[in-house]
């Protein structure tokens, strides 16, 4: 019986640390939320304004090129996915690498070569496991994003939507990343950023059914695209990146919530059990007492007659 004491209360000791880590864990997740999302209040106006800018131009213009003008026989296209860089965050990876599989499948069905280009060590593990190849890959700072790693993200992406596809570029490019809706909802969504769809664009800028302003280009309306479609690219990463980072640290601190309330439920039924085992080893010490006290009463009632 004591060697079961010393087991339960082993337990306890070994889910007291683990609650104490899962319920640290959960706090830093907690005040790292909010820093997202400011990050993500602050980048939409810039994303706005610039993609009101690629409508405005596609608009004015009869001009084709990669960011507006859709391809007619599409071949190919590039998938991004967004995932974390470390585990402990629930479903997080795991959803977005589905929506991530689903589109895969539905662009296949279509005819469509898919490359696939992976932020986050989970997507590239995952990827890794099955032997399934990956255009290009990031890692290190799915938790805290910087423009600088939208840019790098972005270059490879930009380079690919301007080449040819005989020369290994693609006609579409999408992006499949957590979009924050709540502290307690986030979804994993698809989003296709190239070619840009201008009914959509009109619809993400609150400019749907607006009249736009006449411009004229200089030196041409081609050139102006030229300089946009980088900065539009790298805008939507960046505020996918940043929306994706608040969703992990959302989707962590539930977890980890939901790990420290487990442990405490554990460490109550450990000590209820611990309790019995201590009260049938009391229990057990006075039977034996008593019986041996009763044995030597008995004894001596028999050397006294």
């Amino acid at each position: 019986m004591g060697a079961q004491l010393r087991v339960y209360k082993r337990r306890i000791r070994a889910i007291t640390a683990t609650k104490k880590i899962t319920k640290a864990m959960e706090m830093i997740s907690a005040s790292r939320i909010v820093k997202a999302q400011r990050k993500v209040a602050a980048s939409m106006p810039y994303a706005t304004e610039l993609t009101r800018a690629v409508t405005a131009v596609a608009t004015g213009s009869n001009t084709k090129h990669a960011l507006t003008t859709e391809v007619e026989a599409p071949v190919r296209a590039a998938v991004l996915l967004i995932t974390s860089d470390r585990g402990l965050a629930g479903g997080y990876s795991s959803n977005a690498i589905k929506q991530a599989d689903r589109l895969t499948e539905r662009l296949r069905s279509e005819g469509k070569e898919v490359d696939t280009y992976i932020v986050g060590r989970k997507g590239v593990a995952y990827f890794g496991f099955r032997e399934r190849k990956i255009a290009g890959s990031w890692t290190g700072f799915t938790d805290r994003p910087e423009y600088a790693d939208a840019k790098r993200v972005a270059a490879p992406l930009i380079e690919a939507i301007q080449l040819e596809t005989a020369e290994g570029g693609v006609d579409e490019l999408h992006i499949v990343f957590t979009e924050f809706v709540s502290m307690m909802t986030q979804n994993a969504v698809d989003s296709r950023m190239l070619p840009l769809s201008l009914d959509q664009a009109a619809e993400e800028t609150g400019a749907k059914g607006e009249i736009l302003p006449l411009f004229e280009f200089e030196p041409s309306a081609e050139d102006v695209l030229d300089a946009l479609l980088p900065r539009y690219v790298e805008s939507r990463i960046y505020n996918a990146l940043l929306q994706a980072a608040a969703s992990e640290h959302a989707a962590r601190r539930r977890a980890m919530k939901s790990a420290t309330d487990n442990a405490g439920e554990l460490i109550k039924s450990l000590s209820r059990l611990a309790n019995a085992a201590r009260q049938a080893e009391i229990t057990q010490e006075i039977s034996e007492i008593v019986g041996g006290a009763s044995a030597m009463a008995d004894a001596t009632a028999g050397s006294d007659k």
